[in-house]
């Protein structure tokens, strides 16, 4: 609809005013720069992604950071043994906010059919996760989804991240 009256009419259909936090969350939605901290067959399924088939670039995330601080979601796909917590939750924290988590497969979830002492039961238990994939290892489809998932949350990032300032998280390794 064309403005008819007043100096914007000169601009016609042109110009789209929106508010700057609409405009930024729309820009961080469509531009995710996942660090992939893969440790198994599920990281192995994750590089299927980045595939002409899949195609991980329609959704605007095909340029995988492997430096904490340029990337904004990490993608954890594989299982997590108790010695690389420590190694995971400093990678979390040198990222910067925003920052989203999503655990991909069994083994990163819950622990898988690992249940002994030296495998993690679970990346919740150190650092926060938004995202949860199930699959073992999980499809590329699935891994898709999670980040329209991701997406989805990032268009609205007033609500979720106001929700998730306020949450006081503590994992095993928070002194």
């Amino acid at each position: 609809m064309a403005i008819t009256t007043g100096e914007e009419a000169i601009f016609g259909d042109s110009v789209i005013t929106t508010k700057l936090d609409s405009a930024v969350a729309w820009a961080r939605e469509s531009s995710m720069w996942p660090y992939i901290f893969g440790t198994a067959c599920c990281a192995i399924e994750f590089m299927s992604v980045a595939s002409s088939k899949f195609d991980i670039s329609r959704f605007g995330a095909e340029v995988v950071r492997f430096s904490p601080r340029q990337a904004d979601l990490m993608i954890i796909a594989g299982t997590i043994s108790n010695k690389q917590a420590p190694i995971l939750k400093r990678i979390y924290d040198q990222m910067t906010e925003p920052k989203w988590v999503m655990s991909a497969g069994a083994c990163a979830c819950s622990g898988g059919f690992y249940d002994n002492y030296t495998t993690l039961q679970g990346v919740d238990e150190i650092i926060p996760v938004d995202v949860y994939i199930s699959g073992c290892p999980p499809r590329p489809e699935a891994f898709l989804d999670g980040l329209m998932q991701i997406q989805k949350l990032q268009a609205k990032p007033g609500k979720y991240l106001k929700q998730r300032a306020k949450m006081e998280f503590k994992g095993k390794l928070d002194v």
